[in-house]
Order: structure tokens, then C-alpha cells, then sequence
């Protein structure tokens, strides 16, 4: 192989390398924003979609989504006792009489 041969290949190979490693960035920026939605979805903080990425945590971390109590669950269930446990509000009572004057004075 001579000498231009090898740059060509050599450049070929970094071009590629370089776009692969673009498309590998941009594929994590993305799941770390789809995680840090579904995170803040579901009342957590979204930061903890950094854990996705750690090994042993990420595991944790959908075991936390997928069997714990969320925290927006939690907050619904305190509203919806709170409406529950109140009494509505009070109209009055339809009059016997009608609403409009008897004989208006024109």
C-alpha cells in the first residue's frame, strides 16, 4: 500500500469515527432527555436521569419507577381525599316565585 493510500484510508477511518461518535453524542443527549421527562412525569427529580447511565443504578432506578410510589400519585391521592372529605358548594334553592318583575314599568 503506498503512502496516499494509507492517508486516504487513515482519513476515511477518522471521518468515520467522528460521525459515529456525533450520532453516539446526540443519542445520548436525547435518552437523557426523554429519561429526565419521564423522571419529572412521575414526580422525581430530573436528575436522576443521570443514573441511567451508572451500571448497577440505572437498574435500581427503573426498579424505583416501575414498583415505588410516585410521588405525583401520592399528591393526587391527598387532593382527591381533600375534595372527598369537603362539602360542595351550597347553590340556593330555586324560588317558588319567577325571577322577573310582575309588571315592569315601561
Amino acid at each position: 500500500m503506498s503512502s496516499s493510500q494509507s492517508d486516504s484510508v487513515a482519513s476515511a477511518i477518522a471521518a468515520y469515527s467522528a460521525i459515529v461518535g456525533i450520532i453516539m453524542l446526540l443519542l445520548i443527549v436525547v435518552s437523557v432527555v426523554i429519561y429526565w421527562k419521564i423522571f419529572s412525569k412521575a414526580g422525581y427529580s430530573g436528575a436522576m436521569s443521570l443514573l441511567m447511565f451508572v451500571p448497577i443504578a440505572n437498574i435500581v432506578a427503573l426498579c424505583i419507577l416501575a414498583f415505588g410510589e410516585w410521588p405525583v400519585l401520592r399528591e393526587l391521592e391527598m387532593l382527591r381525599y381533600q375534595v372527598r372529605n369537603q362539602p360542595g358548594p351550597q347553590y340556593p334553592q330555586n324560588p317558588s316565585g319567577p325571577q322577573y318583575p310582575q309588571n315592569p314599568r315601561y
